[in-house]
């Protein structure tokens, strides 16, 4: 069975080999196509697609659960946020990344590393954190999709934008000296605030600053199958001889069948 490319928070391989990041996701979905419109364009993209429409990864690290598992294989939309051409404008969904989706992207510090985070802020907005709760242009979220899985109060992490309590990546520091207005971080054109569902275990933008538009590959489409495994598993080449014989083994076992062919849905933030 080929292993795919995963969705790494410190290490990724290249796509067509093997294959996150951390929380948050009608229920309720922004101008939702329905559910017949969305398989069919599953359907077509697993009947037609390449990796030039979609590609393979899987998820190695928690930091989007619950909403996404470690050992969740997705199928991830490439053409959902790409820029329309004079022809193709009219003929496919091309979209701008919106607050909620979930979002696949280089990672700033590391193109060659792919994360899976949540759009939290786009261009414009003025984003902060107090006692875990997101404030966007000045009035609190409902996120449902969020888990907390500490429960001690982090300074930095927990009340965010202030002063870092840590080392921070060279672009998150450029961040609160460049875009931080009255107490928030406003958001620059081009660019996008992105946090992972498990807000207490989510290496993101509070760490490493934003995500630029050109960074990001598209949305996950579908889990296509999920598999019972573990960080080191997906992660870490030397193990990937045991932990094929161990899916040999135990597929029927191992394997979530109640998340299988899962459509992936975005939390409308407003």
């Amino acid at each position: 069975m080929d292993r795919q490319k995963p969705l790494v928070e410190e290490k990724t391989v290249e796509p067509g080999t093997q294959v996150e990041t951390e929380p948050k996701k009608k229920t309720q979905t922004a101008e939702p196509r329905g559910f017949i419109a969305e398989w069919t364009v599953t359907i077509i993209l697993l009947l037609f697609g390449t990796t030039t429409l979609v590609q393979a990864f899987v998820i190695p690290t928690g930091s989007m659960e619950d909403t996404l598992l470690v050992g969740d294989h997705l199928l991830v939309d490439k053409l959902a946020y790409a820029p329309a051409g004079t022809f193709t404008r009219n003929l496919l969904p091309y979209e701008a990344p919106k607050r909620g989706d979930i979002i696949v992207f280089r990672y700033p510090i590391d193109i060659r590393q792919t994360f899976v985070k949540r759009v939290i802020g786009v261009p414009g907005d003025h984003i902060r954190l107090q006692n875990k709760n997101v404030f966007l242009n000045g009035h609190q979220l409902n996120e449902p999709y969020v888990v907390h899985k500490s429960e001690y109060m982090d300074s930095y992490r927990d009340n965010f934008p202030t002063e870092p309590d840590a080392p921070i990546y060279p672009p998150a520091q450029e961040m609160l000296e460049h875009d931080v207005v009255n107490g928030q971080v406003v958001v620059p054109a081009g660019h996008y605030f992105a946090m992972g569902d498990n807000r207490d275990q989510s290496l993101d933008s509070r760490y490493w600053g934003f995500v630029p538009r050109e960074n990001i590959i598209g949305k996950p489409l579908v889990i296509y199958w999920s598999y019972e495994a573990s960080t080191e598993d997906l992660s870490n080449p030397s193990v990937t001889i045991p932990h094929l014989i161990d899916m040999i083994i135990h597929f029927p076992t191992k394997t979530r069948w109640n998340r299988t062919f899962r459509l992936i849905h975005g939390y409308p933030i407003h």
